[in-house]
């Protein structure tokens, strides 16, 4: 994977070239045969994920089902760089699958070297997690103000 690959995630669309070199040498690569995880459900998320290859399977301890798949380019766990807490799904290969980590140790890295790449990162996860809290709230909006009527 290099640089230039990066422009294929949503999340990175707006880093510059030199942003994406930055961060290319942060990530470190992990070859998942089929059903090996990228993660487990309740263990500290660590960092982002950024499937480069592949297809990840997204279970549920809880319910013991499969509640999404994820198809290369994706992205998850990119909030845990900057929130601690316990993953709430594991994330296991379908087939083979490719995935690049960057850690939170990584993300120092990257404030202290390209501290523009390590803004954009930081813009794009809050912006990303802005939408998703929109998504969120809209159904709830709209159903009490429909009552309010």
């Amino acid at each position: 994977m290099n640089g230039e690959d990066l422009k294929d995630f949503a999340l990175l669309a707006e880093f510059s070239g030199s942003d994406r070199d930055a961060l290319i040498e942060l990530l470190e690569e992990r070859n998942l045969p089929d059903g090996k995880s990228a993660f487990r459900e309740g263990t500290e998320g660590e960092g982002m994920i950024l499937l480069s290859e592949g297809r990840l399977k997204l279970k549920s301890k809880r319910t013991g089902d499969i509640v999404g798949t994820l198809e290369a380019p994706a992205h998850l766990g990119a909030a845990s760089l900057f929130a601690f807490g316990k993953r709430e799904l594991s994330a296991l290969a379908d087939g083979p699958a490719t995935v690049q980590i960057l850690s939170r140790s990584g993300l120092t890295r990257l404030a202290d070297d390209a501290p523009r790449a390590a803004f954009r990162l930081a813009e794009a996860v809050a912006s990303e997690l802005a939408g998703l809290l929109r998504t969120a709230i809209e159904p709830v909006t709209e159903h009490d103000l429909g009552q309010s009527r």
